[in-house]
């Protein structure tokens, strides 16, 4: 998930459709975690959850955030600031995970990845503005799918399997923070670099076609609901808090 500011950066005006995106995910991603906590800690039996529909749920919540936070990345301001605020998030969200719940840590999460992908692009933006916009999101997405399996030691999207690639890139922490994920390594919300990066950069180019064709302009992205578009402007602070708030309550309600 992204906290970057979805502002124009000449009118500082917000699209209030993307905060409402990003408010719905939001949402989204809390239910997921509320459920994921039920089955998994708290011991409910629910066979759904642990399979395809469930998957395809936690997909669609992690592709959304990633995607739109690579569009937005354009339209804020203070890159560096923004990054590392997000990068910092995620340090903290391994900090205290692998403190006081080790059997549950997040390492390389979501919040980690998304921090690096918004400070890789300070340098790469000057880079990627040089490819034409059509095929730098086609490319990316190409290689987003190439490279979705590279955690499991494959080449390929999903059941597809493209080739394998050699045991020897898949040691130590540095190839799993990249996505060679060493034997052995655990971690309840694990986003590598890649494929991710790529993902990121496809959002980053359908900005910059929708910004080419004046579509930004279109009053639907004025469209505004309150609800969702407060979650969307606040959504680290309501990221970091989610699962302090949901353990509270589900330990809380049995008692009541």
């Amino acid at each position: 998930m992204s906290a970057d500011n979805t502002q124009n950066s000449k009118s500082n005006q917000r699209y209030a459709l993307l905060d409402g995106i990003r408010g719905v995910t939001l949402l989204s991603m809390i239910l997921y975690h509320g459920a994921w906590d039920l089955v998994y800690l708290y011991g409910i039996k629910w066979d759904w959850y642990k399979g395809t529909g469930a998957y395809i749920w936690q997909q669609s919540i992690c592709w959304t955030f990633i995607f739109l936070s690579g569009f937005c990345w354009s339209l804020g301001k203070k890159p560096l600031k923004r990054g590392l605020l997000v990068f910092g998030g995620g340090l903290l969200v391994s900090a205290v995970t692998c403190l006081f719940m080790p059997e549950n840590r997040v390492v390389f999460g979501v919040l980690t990845l998304t921090g690096s992908c918004m400070l890789l692009m300070i340098p790469l933006d000057k880079v990627l503005k040089k490819i034409p916009a059509l095929a730098g999101i086609l490319l990316s997405l190409l290689l987003f799918i190439i490279t979705r399996n590279i955690n499991a030691g494959q080449l390929g999207f999903e059941g597809l399997q493209l080739a394998g690639l050699p045991d020897g890139l898949y040691h130590g922490m540095a190839a799993t923070y990249l996505g060679f994920m060493e034997p052995g390594f655990f971690s309840t919300d694990y986003f590598s670099l890649f494929p991710w990066l790529f993902l990121f950069i496809g959002g980053y180019y359908l900005y910059h076609i929708f910004a080419g064709r004046n579509v930004l302009c279109l009053p639907v992205f004025q469209w505004k609901s309150p609800f969702f578009s407060f979650l969307g402007r606040h959504s680290l602070l309501i990221y970091l808090l989610h699962q302090p708030v949901l353990y509270l309550v589900l330990t809380v309600c049995p008692l009541l």
